[in-house]
């Protein structure tokens, strides 16, 4: 398997724990007895279980994008030098993200947010 692929797999995984920290999170805010219920009544989520959510939310987002640029790229036998470094900034600057988003740092999330980005762009581009 491709070192990209790897690293699609390993954000993958990511998502899923942020997932998990979004549940957690919202479990010790609203409680179990609310998040067993069909949830009729929403309520909204602040502070940590707020951003978690959100960062979690934004994870499914970035998988939605950048998933199907490497899963081409693979297609085409098109990896290269410069897909491995892209791919390789594109999971640090989501695992930076996943960290600094819960915690509210807002210019880092903001920055590393861009960096994920623009990786997954440059992606598209070589996948043309």
């Amino acid at each position: 398997m491709s070192s990209e692929l790897t690293i699609l797999a390993l954000f993958g995984l990511l998502t899923i724990v942020q997932m998990l920290v979004h549940v957690l999170t919202a479990q010790s805010q609203l409680g179990m007895d609310y998040l067993v219920t069909p949830r009729d009544q929403p309520r909204e989520l602040t502070g940590l279980a707020g951003r978690a959510r959100r960062a979690a939310d934004n994870s499914i987002v970035a998988m939605t994008l950048f998933a199907p640029a490497i899963l081409i790229l693979q297609a085409k036998a098109a990896f290269s030098p410069s897909t491995l470094i892209a791919t390789q900034l594109f999971l640090i600057a989501r695992l930076v993200y996943a960290v600094v988003y819960p915690l509210g740092t807002p210019w880092i999330r903001t920055g590393v947010w861009l960096v994920g980005f623009l990786a997954t762009l440059y992606l598209y581009i070589c996948a043309i």
